[in-house]
C-alpha cells in the first residue's frame, strides 16, 4: 500500500539540481540522473552496481534487475530515460519513463492513468453539468415541470428592446377617434382655456341648464291632465250591408 501511495505521489512532483542544467548531454545525463537527491533514482538498480565497480554501462547487458538507459535525446533540452526489468541480454520489461526538460525531472504517467485522469474529469464535467440543470428545474403539482433559468431575467433587462413600427391610422380610425373626442367634449366641457401659449388660465363660465322635472312633479302634471281630458265619444256600430240590386 506504501509502494501505491509513493508513485501516485511521484507523477506530482520533480527535481532539478541547477548546478548540473548548463552542462547537460548524453554523455553524463545518466550521472546527472543518479544524484542521491533525486527522489526517481533507486539506488539499488544495477547502474548503482555498474558504478560503484567502475564499470562501463555495456555490463547492464550481461546482468539481470533494474537499470536504467538513455532511451532517446534531443539535445540541449530534451532527454528520455527510461527504468526497466532486464530478464536476459534479449529481453526486457519497461517499467517506467522520466523525461528530462530544461534540466528538470519528471515522471510520465503511464497509459493507465492518463486514461483514469481523463474519464475522471469528463465524469466531473459531466456530473457537474447534471447539478447544475438540476438546479435550473421547477415542479408546481398545478404546472408540472418547467426550466427557471437566473440568467434569463438579467439578458432580458439588458437585451435592447426592438421598436416597432408603428402604422399610419386609417380614415375610419381617425373620423372615429375625433367623434368620441367630440362627444367627451360636449359631456364634459372644459373649465379652463388658456388665450395663448404661457398665460394664465381663465376660468370658463358654464350655463346651469333647468333641472328636469323629477317624477312626483310629473305624476302630478298627469293627473290633472286625465281629470279635464273629456270621456271619449261612443263608438259608431259598422254600417250595416245592403242587399245589391240587379
Amino acid at each position: 500500500m506504501h509502494l501505491v501511495t509513493l508513485q501516485d505521489n511521484l507523477l506530482g512532483i520533480s527535481w532539478v539540481d541547477s548546478g548540473w542544467v548548463p552542462i547537460l548531454n548524453p554523455g553524463n545525463v545518466l550521472d546527472y540522473f543518479s544524484e542521491r537527491s533525486n527522489p526517481f533514482y533507486d539506488r539499488t538498480c544495477n547502474n548503482e552496481i555498474v558504478k560503484m565497480q567502475r564499470l562501463t554501462l555495456e555490463h547492464l547487458n550481461q546482468m539481470v534487475g533494474v537499470e536504467y538507459i538513455l532511451l532517446h535525446a534531443q539535445e540541449p533540452i530534451l532527454y528520455i530515460i527510461r527504468k526497466q526489468q532486464r530478464q536476459s541480454p534479449t529481453q526486457v520489461i519497461p517499467l517506467a519513463d522520466y523525461y528530462i526538460i530544461a534540466g528538470v525531472v519528471y515522471q510520465a504517467p503511464d497509459l493507465g492513468t492518463v486514461i483514469s485522469s481523463r474519464v475522471l474529469s469528463a465524469l466531473h464535467g459531466i456530473q457537474s453539468a447534471f447539478d447544475e440543470a438540476m438546479s435550473y428545474c421547477r415542479y408546481h403539482p398545478s404546472k408540472g415541470y418547467w426550466w427557471h433559468f437566473k440568467d434569463q431575467e438579467e439578458r432580458e433587462k439588458t437585451k435592447p428592446k426592438s421598436k416597432k413600427k408603428e402604422e399610419p391610422s386609417s380614415l375610419f380610425q381617425r373620423h372615429r377617434v375625433d367623434t368620441l373626442l367630440l362627444d367627451l367634449r360636449s359631456k364634459f366641457p372644459p373649465t379652463f382655456y388658456q388665450p395663448k401659449p404661457g398665460d394664465k388660465p381663465i376660468p370658463v363660465e358654464v350655463k346651469k341648464e333647468p333641472e328636469p322635472p323629477t317624477e312626483a312633479a310629473k305624476q302630478e302634471e298627469r293627473e290633472p291632465a286625465t281629470k279635464s281630458s273629456a270621456p271619449a265619444p261612443p263608438s259608431k256600430p259598422p254600417p250595416e250591408k245592403r242587399a245589391r240590386l240587379q
